[in-house]
């Protein structure tokens, strides 16, 4: 997982703030923790994520 090109999202402000990023990993999705690049990752199924963004697009998962 050492050479992936991570992402944040487009909404991320200026000054990072508390983020998740994303990268395109085999046939999944790996997610990190901005704030801590060398820490954990998790990869998830493409189709798990896009019910995901599904769901919180939808507002399934709203605070």
């Amino acid at each position: 997982m050492k050479n992936l090109k991570w992402r944040k999202s487009s909404y991320t402000g200026a000054n990072g703030g508390d983020c998740v990023e994303l990268a395109d990993f085999d046939q999944s999705i790996a997610v990190r923790d901005s704030k801590d690049p060398d820490g954990p990752k998790l990869t998830i199924a493409r189709r798990d994520w896009a019910a995901v963004l599904k769901d919180v697009k939808r507002g399934r998962h709203d605070l």
